[in-house]
């Protein structure tokens, strides 16, 4: 084997793209060496030579190389093969849960309380491992048939800052830019102040208000409105979007887009105590009916 080869990066064997981003695209790919699917993700063209980009990819490995858990997908290795930087990760055939919302969620339903708790326990393994996602939305979860999640995309991730006290830390921690995607950003996201895990906690509750409403829980015209929304904005009625949620549920999903930090549940750990606690469902949805085999 020749790793000259246009298909091949170092021992992984491109096969097809399976998801193009704005500067990278993700490939199924087969590592020969181990005999087994893998994911790659490698740059567009004109970002292989882009410093930022290339810092992207691998602070990516950086933060992942180490999170070992069901619910965070696998980062394996950071190469560079004839001046193509790429992330070699697990292989997991499933779509996002961005897909999955415009597919209609509702043959998933069933499996809707499984997925929260899942997508909850990859953040939380993620901030014990003293990173804050910062870029937390469906498109950075996987979700497969029967229900399995999988967090991914560290690329914005930043070192939770503990044990600083008032103006050092924010000035460690602040932004240099806006970073993050408006349907899903914290208040103090959009300010550029300090960002610890209870930012990820309101992206979080944004998100599964989606998953489980169909739309985000704020939207504008135009980015200014959308922003302002997230800074002044009290959150809609979750529950007078799907009646049969609980009160409970939603008002736990309310709290934790709260504007203030101080006032959403304070860990991942705390959420998913809370979750773990109450029901979510009134009448618990049952599977689809299974297709009748044709003839």
């Amino acid at each position: 084997m020749s790793t000259a080869t246009p298909g091949y990066l170092g021992p992984f064997r491109l096969l097809n793209v399976v998801h193009s981003g704005p500067a990278s695209l993700l490939w199924q790919a087969y590592d020969d060496r181990k005999q087994r699917r893998v994911c790659v993700k490698t740059l567009l063209e004109e970002f292989r030579r882009d410093r930022e980009q290339i810092g992207y990819l691998r602070w990516e490995y950086t933060v992942g190389q180490d999170l070992d858990h069901p619910n965070v997908v696998h980062i394996e290795k950071y190469d560079v093969d004839r001046g193509r930087p790429y992330l070699v990760m697990e292989w997991f055939a499933a779509p996002n849960m961005k897909t999955r919302i415009r597919q209609g969620i509702e043959p998933m339903a069933h499996l809707l309380e499984g997925i929260v708790e899942q997508a909850a326990m990859g953040l939380e393994v993620l901030h014990k491992a003293g990173y804050v996602h910062r870029d937390v939305k469906p498109d950075n979860f996987l979700v497969g048939d029967r229900g399995e999640v999988k967090l991914i995309d560290f690329a914005l991730a930043h070192r939770a800052r503990r044990g600083l006290g008032g103006v050092l830390a924010r000035a460690l921690a602040r932004a240099p830019k806006l970073q993050g995607t408006r349907s899903y950003m914290a208040p103090e996201q959009i300010r550029c102040a300090a960002a610890d895990p209870r930012a990820d906690i309101y992206g979080f509750a944004c998100t599964i208000f989606e998953l489980v409403s169909g739309k985000p829980p704020f939207t504008g015209t135009t980015a200014n409105e959308l922003l302002n929304k997230h800074l002044k904005s009290a959150p809609p009625s979750l529950g007078a979007a799907d009646k049969n949620l609980t009160a409970e549920f939603a008002q736990l999903i309310r709290r934790s887009m709260a504007k203030r930090p101080k006032d959403r549940p304070q860990s991942m750990t705390d959420f998913l105590t809370d979750f773990r606690r109450i029901r979510m469902w009134r009448v618990a949805p049952r599977p689809p009916a299974p297709e009748s085999a044709s003839s």
